[in-house]
């Protein structure tokens, strides 16, 4: 491989990291590491904070989050396990701040208020369309903390049928991108936290391009979709929301609350002949 094979003067912070290493870690359609420093350059995450990486993939994000700037990072994924991201976190020697989870992104195993930030790179969608789950997601983090998103994402909705050029490249989960003008309004309308960035990445699609060249040669579909399409539709998008402290959340979108509730059950007669 190229020595020079994915760095880019857009983001000095990844390209330290070895192309090799980076492709063997990835774990879905993009370079995690470029959406990390892009989303994380409106974050002004600061050493010793705790971090949510949600649906971290492999970890690498993760592992960048630690060793960039310090942070503790309990790296959470559903489809990767645990045990096989800790091999990883070792071999980049950060054990010492980066803790795999094994868990569902809608049944998280942590307390209320323990975290400083959230961030989510390339999972979100599969998910956080649902009305209430940044009701749910706020809980975790502290009044005032911030909650990051990044992505695969769209440069403006797709009114009415999908464009001919992206028909091939269309499957079902493509439903759950949307602009960061869509992602802005689901989050502010619910009152939890105050949106202050949400933007798409310049030339986005070049890198989409760039990172498939060498990552993914093979899926030809996809590749010739995002060059066709050049820009008008498919691209990178961000959104960070800081949680507001006066905003009272729902609890019984909080399944923490459930757990705790004291059975209730009192058998009574299931007819109206039964009753003594």
């Amino acid at each position: 491989m190229n020595s020079n094979e994915l760095r880019s003067e857009r983001f000095p912070r990844s390209s330290q990291y070895h192309a090799e290493w980076v492709i063997a870690n990835a774990s879905g359609g993009a370079n995690s590491l470029w959406l990390t420093e892009w989303l994380t350059a409106g974050m002004n995450l600061q050493a010793g904070m705790r971090v949510l990486d949600l649906g971290c993939g492999r970890a690498s994000s993760s592992i960048f989050l630690h060793r960039e700037f310090g942070v503790q990072v309990w790296a959470t994924d559903l489809w990767i396990s645990a045990s096989e991201n800790i091999r990883r976190i070792r071999d980049a020697d950060a054990c010492d701040g980066v803790f795999p989870i094994h868990a569902d992104a809608r049944s998280l195993p942590f307390a209320s208020d323990f975290f400083d930030a959230v961030v989510c790179v390339d999972a979100f969608p599969y998910f956080g369309t649902d009305d209430l789950y940044l009701n749910y997601l706020a809980h975790f983090v502290k009044p005032g903390g911030p909650i990051g998103i990044a992505g695969t994402g769209l440069i403006r909705e797709v009114e009415g049928s999908v464009p001919e050029h992206l028909r091939e490249f269309w499957t079902q989960d493509v439903w759950a991108c949307h602009s960061a003008t869509w992602w802005r309004r689901h989050w502010e309308r619910t009152g939890i936290v105050d949106v202050e960035l949400a933007d798409s990445m310049p030339d986005g699609w070049k890198f989409w391009l760039d990172w498939h060249r060498a990552a993914a040669p093979n899926n030809v579909a996809e590749m010739k979709a995002v060059e066709d399409d050049a820009g008008r539709y498919l691209g990178y998008i961000r959104l960070v929301g800081r949680r507001r402290g006066q905003v009272k959340l729902e609890e019984y979108c909080w399944p923490d609350t459930m757990r705790s509730f004291p059975p209730q059950y009192t058998k009574k007669p299931l007819l109206r002949s039964q009753e003594a």
